[in-house]
């Protein structure tokens, strides 16, 4: 099993607003590097989206635990099985957040793919402070 772990960020709201936003698929695109998705579709309880230079990945909500924790896991679009959380830990109003990802990546792939996928998550947690600041 693979973990990565993006950075953690503080966000100036309460965990139960970044929990609402990220209950709706559709703002995922948000969170995103606009320059390289394409593809993108949701259907508001999941998306899919091809990365440039990489594969088509599909995530889907799973369950999660409000307002702490929302659980994705890969649909079938996706090249291997993996689940994503949002950890989101409120304090005083403010709000610390970050992507956990756990996936079932042959040792090959892991190497070539470990390094995008940490800078993906790490982005997802700058987009969220810089669209919830």
């Amino acid at each position: 099993m693979t973990n990565i772990q993006s950075k953690q960020v503080t966000i100036a709201k309460p965990a139960q607003e970044l929990y609402t936003f990220l209950q709706d698929m559709n703002n995922f695109e948000q969170l995103l590097p606009l320059g390289r998705i394409s593809e993108w579709t949701s259907d508001g309880r999941s998306c899919s989206f091809k990365v440039q230079g990489a594969a088509t990945i599909g995530l889907e909500l799973l369950d999660g635990d409000a307002p702490s924790l929302v659980r994705m896991k890969a649909t079938e679009r996706s090249p291997f099985p993996f689940t994503l959380d949002a950890h989101l830990k409120e304090d005083n109003g403010s709000t610390t957040a970050w992507m956990d990802f756990n996936g079932d990546i042959n040792p090959f792939i892991k190497m070539m793919v470990e390094k995008p996928l940490k800078n993906l998550f790490d982005h997802i947690a700058d987009r969220m402070v810089k669209i919830h600041g």
